[in-house]
């Protein structure tokens, strides 16, 4: 399912001097999976910080269940910039033949020492204790393939459990996770923020390894676009990304946090206090995601992941992750808000 808020810009103006109209702004599509901890539902909450926006380029927010199916969407054209993860990178670009993507900015990153990590949790009152207890039972990821099935597969690996001999592994929506939980339909499930942080979940369930635990640092969401589209649009997407990271800077300025808090509630309608203490916080387990404050995203981490997954027999073939990088315009958006 996919949920579209559209910031649509309208009309063609007239080029100085020259009497020509310009081009229609570039329609930028950006997928999110999780509300506020992927940007594209809060990037241009204050529109006063987006300079260029509906001038140069138009923006809409595209929500996907998991990150397996944003391949397709930005291979059909459905997409301009897909929130892709360590495990579809790989997927994108052996599999599905898109050797014309590029990694063009990081969105964050899991497992960073001192920030938070996705949490892979049970009942408060479980009898399971340990992974090895995990034999025979239900365990629940958003999708297969997805930035969370591939850290569980990874530590059921470690202690000889496998998916159907051992445990089942289902798919089930994240926002329905916590429910599917407390009604005893499944037995652990895979949970990222701001879903950990509400005190339903906190009160009710217990956390018996996290994705850092599994697989260290890991890149959960980066920004990828097709080499072609960015040639052809360069001019444009250089504007989004001085909005993104002006936009970006902003909520993680400390001195923000009440009107960012105020801004979380306002997109979710979930209360303050799913919010006001982690959100844009370093405060380990209790605090946020890593967003490196440059737009890179984890190359060498990428890689890592990715040759984690070629052991563990979930892809069939590696890639070169230095391949496919495109740090240009995040780079040159930089320079300008210097």
């Amino acid at each position: 399912m996919r949920v579209g808020a559209s910031i649509i810009a309208g009309v063609l103006a007239v080029a100085l001097g020259s009497g020509a109209a310009q081009a229609d702004p570039l329609k930028i599509r950006l997928a999110y999976i999780v509300p506020v901890s992927n940007w594209a539902t809060i990037l241009f909450a204050k529109p006063e910080l987006a300079h260029h926006l509906n001038k140069s380029y138009t923006f809409e927010p595209e929500r996907y269940q998991g990150t397996p199916q944003l391949i397709q969407a930005l291979a059909a054209g459905e997409l301009e910039i897909a929130d892709l993860g360590f495990t579809t990178l790989p997927i994108a670009v052996a599999n599905a033949g898109m050797t014309d993507v590029r990694i063009i900015a990081d969105e964050l990153q899991d497992g960073v020492p001192g920030y938070y990590s996705n949490q892979y949790m049970v009942l408060k009152d479980s009898p399971i204790k340990t992974v090895d207890d995990l034999k025979g039972h239900i365990l629940a990821i958003n999708a297969f393939g997805s930035g969370t099935e591939v850290p569980l597969h990874a530590m059921l690996d470690r202690h000889n459990l496998v998916n159907k001999r051992d445990v089942t592994v289902v798919e089930v929506p994240i926002p329905q996770m916590p429910a599917e939980l407390f009604e005893k339909k499944v037995d652990l499930i895979a949970l990222p923020l701001p879903f950990t942080a509400n005190p339903k979940v906190q009160q009710g369930a217990r956390t018996i390894f996290t994705q850092g635990d599994a697989m260290g640092v890991t890149q959960l969401a980066m920004w990828v676009a097709l080499k072609p589209f960015i040639e052809k649009n360069r001019a444009a997407l250089t504007d989004f990304m001085e909005d993104a990271l002006r936009a970006e800077h902003w909520f993680e300025d400390p001195k923000n946090h009440a009107e960012v808090v105020q801004i979380c509630v306002n997109v979710t309608k979930l209360p303050a206090q799913n919010w006001d203490s982690w959100i844009f916080k370093k405060a380990g387990q209790d605090g946020d995601y890593y967003r490196d404050p440059k737009g890179h995203a984890d190359i060498a981490g990428i890689q890592r992941s990715i040759d984690t997954q070629l052991k563990l027999g979930v892809i069939k073939q590696s890639i070169d992750v230095k391949q496919y990088v495109d740090f240009s315009l995040i780079d040159a958006a930089a320079k300008r808000l210097k």
